[in-house]
């Protein structure tokens, strides 16, 4: 059942120059009891998808009651670490074919990959699983895997993937789907437009290469543009201007060091590869990003919602083009890890904590 917590106000943090307008807030509990929250998606009757890491695809009423039950069909997922299941996405043509996307991790400890699965939703069950896609070469261990999903305006689908912790050489080759952007088809097949095709050796799938962990990936259709930010290692967390056939530098160029402290590259530039818009050290480990547009909140329009994780916050960042003029800290006062950060179809923004008991949370304009 939904709760109004007391009014609360935005607190500021201006990591750039420019003046933030404080703006009055009320945070509402839509739904809680939910283990590890990764993922949300808004469906035409007012309801919510919403996933568990552990494996799990819940439902939630456009009256904000969590269905005991969980979705039944949901392909296994290997869950073990960072690993299990991730990201659920609408068709573009939901409302007529009530198609869904699924990504998440597959295989065993030794050996597992990224893979992404569709199905169609009918009487709360998936149906008709079909595995799309899966990261090659496999890899061993349960770390860094990507995991998020975008559709361009030709309905094609953008995938993130990560590095795989141990695997970051990986980033560099056109041979591996590792560490990269995969852009597919809805029917897992391969766009003949993409940007590696025709180069030997190269994986087809591949979009942009050089990643460490991308954790969110946005398409921004009035500007025809993608962006997307990842995981540094120790500082040096990334927000990007992604674009076809370029390469993102990781593990050549980085503004962060090894979790030891060692140094990973002496390089943060080098010809040929891509400057993120903004990088982040120390790191605030984004996770989840929303492209806010909507009417409840004026003062944020056209502005990067960004939640994190090891910051407890959300960030928001304001751009002039592709030139990041301020960012506003959002939410610090809940004290919460957040996984995702969405704009509803209502103009609201909602949030999923990362915790065993994870939440489901509205942002609306204080009353």
């Amino acid at each position: 059942m939904k709760s109004k917590s007391t009014l609360l106000t935005a607190a500021l943090a201006m990591a750039f120059a420019g003046a933030a307008q404080a703006i009055d807030y009320q945070i509402e509990t839509v739904a809680e009891g939910l283990q590890f929250p990764w993922s949300l998606a808004f469906l035409p009757d007012g309801g919510m998808l919403v996933t568990e890491r552990a494996g799990q695809l819940r439902y939630i009423s456009a009256e904000g009651e969590l269905q005991d039950a969980p979705i039944e069909g949901v392909p296994e997922a290997f869950v073990s670490g960072q690993s299990g299941l991730f990201e659920v996405a609408l068709d573009p043509d939901y409302a007529s074919n009530k198609r869904i996307f699924l990504s998440y991790a597959c295989g065993t400890l030794e050996a597992n990959h990224t893979c992404l699965s569709s199905a169609t939703l009918a009487d709360g069950v998936l149906q008709g699983v079909e595995e799309l896609f899966r990261v090659q070469p496999a890899k061993a261990g349960s770390a860094h895997y990507g995991g998020r999903m975008a559709f361009l305006a030709d309905n094609s689908l953008l995938l993130t993937l990560g590095d795989g912790f141990d695997y970051r050489e990986e980033a560099q080759k056109t041979s591996s789907h590792i560490g990269s952007i995969v852009r597919l088809n809805r029917d897992g097949s391969v766009p003949e437009d993409n940007p590696f095709i025709g180069q030997e050796n190269a994986q087809p799938e591949l979009y942009s290469i050089g990643h460490r962990n991308v954790q969110a990936i946005v398409y921004d259709a009035q500007n025809d543009r993608v962006l997307a930010h990842e995981h540094g290692p120790r500082g040096g967390d990334e927000l990007n201007l992604v674009e076809p056939g370029n390469n993102y530098g990781w593990p050549k160029i980085t503004f962060g060091v090894d979790y030891n402290g060692a140094a990973i590259s002496p390089y943060t530039s080098l010809p040929g590869l891509e400057q993120p818009i903004v990088q982040w050290t120390p790191s605030i480990a984004p996770s989840g990003m929303t492209l806010y547009r909507g009417e409840q909140f004026p003062a944020w329009n056209n502005s990067l919602m960004i939640s994190t994780l090891a910051a407890r916050n959300v960030r928001r960042v304001a751009m002039s083009g592709t030139e990041v003029v301020s960012q506003e800290v959002l939410f610090e006062e809940l004290g919460s890890r957040f996984r995702d950060v969405r704009t509803g179809p209502d103009g609201n923004l909602y949030l999923l904590t990362d915790a065993a008991a994870g939440k489901v949370l509205k942002v609306v304009p204080a009353q």
